[in-house]
């Protein structure tokens, strides 16, 4: 149930318009200071896994690794993709809470 809670936000986001997904437009978000939450779906290459890591750590943004590329795309109506960012906060807030609530 808390999946479908964490995509149902991911598309209220989409709707709008407070996500931006790809790996080029989410890391400008992180760079620019715009991302509030990125989430990297657990099955994107070690090599994207690293950069989003990388660059959330220099730029203090939370990441967190959560479903498959396939799913991340179709909860913001999009074709695959291995990250999205968040850049509103109350809902990044939101999702951060359903996930660390799925991990225990």
């Amino acid at each position: 149930m808390q999946q479908n809670k964490v995509y149902a936000l991911l598309g209220l986001a989409a709707r709008g318009r407070n996500v931006v997904s790809g790996e080029f437009q989410t890391e400008t978000a992180v760079k620019s200071g715009t991302a509030e939450l990125v989430i990297v779906a657990e099955d994107a290459s070690d090599n994207t896994k690293k950069l989003f890591r990388d660059k959330c750590s220099y730029y203090e943004v939370p990441i967190l690794t959560y479903g498959t590329k396939e799913e991340l795309g179709h909860a913001i109506g999009k074709v695959p993709r291995a990250s999205v960012a968040l850049t509103d906060a109350g809902l990044a807030k939101a999702v951060k809470k359903h996930l660390e609530a799925l991990e225990n």
